[in-house]
Order: structure tokens, then C-alpha cells, then sequence
């Protein structure tokens, strides 16, 4: 089967995450993004110790389209150094394996 994974990054408001999460799917690099928040995020930068509210991103995708889901987010993400980490799924339904994986497909 082939590898999946979930990608997180934060973002400053809803319309951010919504704009990420559209751009995304439009070249469907992922088949789900969850929106959730608001989260206090409590960071050092540039020298100092910030505190912001910050709304999550929750991106299901394939592992091999890690890169192109890092370069989407950075093109439409505010933020001068975003957070893009991702986690393996290391078990999930065969259903929703399939679903996602049939998602992802690129249209021909």
C-alpha cells in the first residue's frame, strides 16, 4: 500500500487555512484538510517569546507529494517561516486508504 501521510501547519485566521486547504485540493494534493481552532501558539522569534491565536491544519495526503503539498503552502501561507511537518499513518481503514489514495489522483 502505499505510504500516507498528514500534514500540519498553523496559519493567523480561517480564511488563510480555507485558502490553503482550497489551492490543495484544486491540484488534488490532498483529499481531506480539517480546519480547527482557534489554539494558542506560544513561540520564541526572532529573539523574543510570542503568543498568538492560531486556527490548525490537518492535510491528508500521499507521502511522495510531500514536497509539491510544501511548496503549495508556502506560495499561499502569510507567515515568513510556516510550520510544515507531516506523520506517517502508519494504519488506517482500507476504505479511507482507498478514498484518499482515489482523490489524489491526478486527472487526465
Amino acid at each position: 500500500m502505499e505510504q500516507l501521510i498528514q500534514v500540519m501547519t498553523a496559519v493567523e485566521s480561517r480564511e488563510d487555512g480555507e485558502k490553503i486547504a482550497h489551492a490543495l485540493l484544486e491540484e488534488r494534493l490532498a483529499a481531506c484538510i480539517q480546519i480547527t481552532g482557534p489554539v494558542t501558539s506560544i513561540y520564541r522569534w526572532k529573539g523574543n517569546v510570542e503568543t498568538a491565536g492560531e486556527m490548525l491544519l490537518f492535510i491528508k495526503t500521499r507521502k511522495n507529494y510531500f514536497s509539491r503539498v510544501e511548496q503549495t503552502i508556502k506560495k499561499n501561507h502569510p507567515y515568513e517561516t510556516p510550520e510544515i511537518i507531516s506523520t506517517e499513518i502508519s494504519d488506517a481503514s482500507a476504505s479511507f486508504a482507498g478514498w484518499l489514495i482515489e482523490q489524489t489522483e491526478p486527472v487526465s
